[in-house]
């Protein structure tokens, strides 16, 4: 828990800087301590986290949601985008033998405290 705790602090360290590469290495650590420590990844989702990271262009990968199935959220180069997609779609095809749902996506700034109206109000 204290690594996953480190994990953010530096996060928000890195992306205050704009350090993608630095943010994606977390994510990757991110995904091993889930999968080894938690134990909540699947061999698919390990599978899709192995051929992104071997793919050019991604700096980043790991499970998203609760775990035990589901996604994988992955850090790309807005101009590796769709070379991206079409080699982590075929590579998982191959090793698993099932066509993977990948959609693209753009971070955004969000929601932000301050800008949110209390409930109360």
């Amino acid at each position: 828990m204290v690594e996953e705790c480190a994990r953010v602090d530096l996060a928000i360290d890195y992306l205050k800087a704009g350090d993608a590469p630095a943010f994606g290495q977390l994510m990757l650590a991110g995904h091993a301590s889930l999968r080894d420590l938690y134990e909540v990844s699947t061999p698919e989702l390990d599978t899709l986290v192995e051929l992104a990271r071997q793919i050019p262009g991604c700096w980043g990968a790991r499970l998203t949601g609760a775990g035990f199935g589901g996604c994988t959220v992955n850090l790309v180069h807005e101009t590796q985008a769709e070379p991206f997609i079409g080699a982590l779609s075929a590579g998982y095809h191959q090793a698993a033998g099932r066509q993977a749902q990948v959609y693209l996506c753009h971070a955004s700034q969000g929601a932000r405290a301050e800008l949110l109206r209390p409930l109360d109000a």
